[in-house]
């Protein structure tokens, strides 16, 4: 399968469930499930692609601490390759605790940690070069990256005709378009959800709102607008809507870094657009249906079983595109 080089950040997750309120004082609860996972729109994405049959590589900043240490272990157990991780001495890890609510809603108290510190000079050249795609996840936790010396590192990138994904990690904010604004004429897909879409572009229709970003540079648009699935937004083409697929939602971290590994999958593979993110809508189902952002998702062969289940015709072309890139 193909290759993808992972930038951005990677966080290690400690998830609860199902928790309905924090207790007073010293009180506590019995929980169902604890988890520990990588994620992040870096961290998680790069678990799912690496699931899905992709050879991936990490780019990110972590800290020298033992959740820094789980984090390359685990990358380690998928298959990833990890050179790219650079440690910062006295620095945290970048991590979060996700009280899970019994309808799958996710506060989240965050520690950015190391993940601002990356710079360009961290990042190989040769090795984004190498890749069949690069994915920049949450490019407003890595500012330094989109000074003048990081955005010469993706015009390389996008020069030797490599697609350049993106994604955001935060909700989106207008200074945040300010921030990437030197970035958006690089980026071939920009994959955000619906909110961050919105307050991103101070536009709520989504459609309206890709289209600015189109307008900016951008190459295309595919929002995922939770279970409703997701919408795609191309120049000269008509908005197409991917549906999602129906699941029992335990929690919904990581639904969108899965759909992003699912769609980048699937284009990689050959899949037409909008069959690449029904991979990806298939993917958000699965990791919706358990604990955690690295949940639900086996490998390509399930994720296609369930888009066969519900979308013959559709899993039928999938399989069949996927077979081929497998084999070449």
């Amino acid at each position: 399968m193909s290759a993808v080089a992972v930038i951005g950040p990677h966080l290690i997750d400690i998830l609860g469930r199902p928790v309905s309120e924090i207790p007073e004082g010293q009180g506590s609860v019995v929980l169902e499930e604890i988890r520990v996972t990588v994620a992040g729109t870096g961290g998680g994405a790069a678990v799912d692609l690496a699931k899905l049959g992709a050879t991936v590589s990490s780019f990110a900043a972590i800290g020298d601490d033992v959740l820094g240490r789980l984090l390359v272990t685990q990358l380690h157990e998928y298959g990833i390759d990890t050179t790219g991780l650079v440690t910062q001495h006295g620095q945290k890890t970048a991590s979060t605790i996700l009280p899970i609510r019994p309808n799958g809603e996710r506060p989240a108290l965050h520690v950015p940690g190391a993940m601002a510190s990356l710079q360009p000079t961290d990042v190989d050249v040769t090795a984004l070069l190498a890749a069949d795609a690069v994915l920049f996840g949450g490019p407003e936790t890595t500012p330094q990256l989109l000074d003048p010396q990081g955005i010469e590192i993706f015009s390389t990138v996008r020069a030797a005709g490599i697609p350049i994904f993106v994604d955001l990690l935060y909700p989106g904010r207008p200074e945040t378009l300010q921030l990437l604004n030197p970035l958006l004429p690089l980026i071939d897909w920009f994959m955000p959800n619906d909110q961050q879409l919105r307050g991103l572009t101070g536009v709520d229709d989504v459609v309206e709102a890709a289209r600015l970003l189109l307008a900016r540079g951008v190459g295309a648009v595919a929002v995922t607008v939770g279970e409703h699935g997701a919408v795609l937004v191309r120049p000269d083409v008509d908005p197409i809507s991917v549906p999602a697929f129906p699941t029992t939602v335990v929690d919904t971290t990581g639904c969108g870094d899965s759909f992003n590994a699912g769609m980048i999958t699937g284009l990689l593979s050959g899949c037409s657009t909008e069959d690449a993110a029904l991979i990806g809508s298939a993917c958000g189902a699965l990791v919706a249906s358990g604990l955690g952002s690295d949940a639900g998702i086996e490998d390509l062969a399930g994720v296609l079983a369930l888009i066969a289940a519900s979308h013959s015709d559709a899993g039928a072309r999938i399989a069949a595109r996927t077979t081929t890139a497998l084999d070449a």
